[in-house]
C-alpha cells in the first residue's frame, strides 16, 4: 500500500466495519466516555475474547462504576465479577490496586496523560492510548495485535513489534486517523482480515493490500 493511498483505505473501512459489531471497549467509552471504564474494560480485554469482556465489564460495573467504589471491594468479589476473563485473579489485584493508587493519589481521576498511565501496574501503551483516545478524545495510536498485523500486511509499514508499529504509525499516519484506527483494525482484524487466513477474496480492500507474509488465504 503506498502512502497516498491510506485515505482510500480508510474510506473503504469506514464504510465495511458498519456491518460488524463494534470492539467491546468501543461499546463501552460510547455509553459515557468514561475513562475509568476504558481502562477496567481495556484491562479485562487483553488475552480475553471480545464477548466475555462484553460481560465481564458489565458485570463489575455493576457492582462498582468509579475508583471509590472499587476500591471497597475485596479481591475475590472482583475476580468473582470479571470469570472468566484471562488471568482474571491477575487483573482483579491490578484493577484494585489501579483504583486506591487513583483514589490516594489523582483523587480519584484518570490522568490523562501517557507517561503518567503507563505507570500503573498492568497499563502498556497500548491501554494507555486507548485511555486517552476513547477515554479523553486526546490524539494517540493504539497498537494491538490486529492493527500491528494489518498495517504491515498492507505493506504500509515494515515493523516487528506492536510498539514500533506505533512509533512507525505517528511518523506517517495522517493525524484525522490517529483516534479511529484502533477501532477500525480491530473490527477489520476479527471478521476480514484474520491472523492465519484472511478471506482475501472478499476484501474490500485487496487491490489496496500488498499481503505480506499472507500464504493461506479463503
Amino acid at each position: 500500500m503506498r502512502d497516498d493511498q491510506i485515505h482510500q483505505a480508510i474510506a473503504i473501512l469506514t464504510e465495511a466495519v458498519k456491518a460488524w459489531v463494534s470492539p467491546a471497549v468501543t461499546i463501552v467509552a460510547t455509553q459515557g466516555k468514561d475513562p475509568f471504564k476504558v481502562l477496567v474494560s481495556c484491562i479485562l480485554s487483553l488475552r480475553t475474547r471480545d464477548q466475555v469482556t462484553a460481560e465481564a465489564s458489565a458485570r463489575i460495573f455493576a457492582l462498582a462504576d468509579t475508583p471509590e467504589k472499587m476500591a471497597r471491594l475485596d479481591v475475590p468479589q472482583v475476580e468473582a465479577a470479571i470469570y472468566p476473563v484471562g488471568f482474571y485473579r491477575v487483573k482483579a489485584e491490578q484493577i484494585l490496586e489501579i483504583s486506591r493508587s487513583l483514589c490516594e493519589l489523582y483523587r480519584g481521576a484518570v490522568p490523562d496523560d501517557l507517561e503518567t498511565l503507563l505507570k500503573f501496574k498492568g497499563v502498556g501503551r497500548k491501554t494507555a492510548n486507548l485511555v486517552l483516545t476513547l477515554g479523553f478524545g486526546k490524539p494517540g495510536i493504539c497498537v494491538d495485535i490486529h492493527v500491528h498485523r494489518i498495517c504491515n500486511r498492507w505493506g504500509y509499514v515494515k515493523t516487528r513489534t506492536p510498539e514500533q508499529t506505533e512509533f512507525a504509525l505517528r511518523e506517517k499516519l495522517p493525524a484525522e486517523y490517529w483516534i479511529i484506527i484502533n477501532d477500525l483494525l480491530v473490527t477489520f482484524g476479527q471478521n476480514q482480515c484474520t491472523p492465519l487466513s484472511p478471506k482475501c477474496s472478499t476484501c474490500p480492500l485487496y487491490d489496496l493490500c500488498d499481503r505480506v507474509s499472507v500464504t493461506k488465504s479463503r
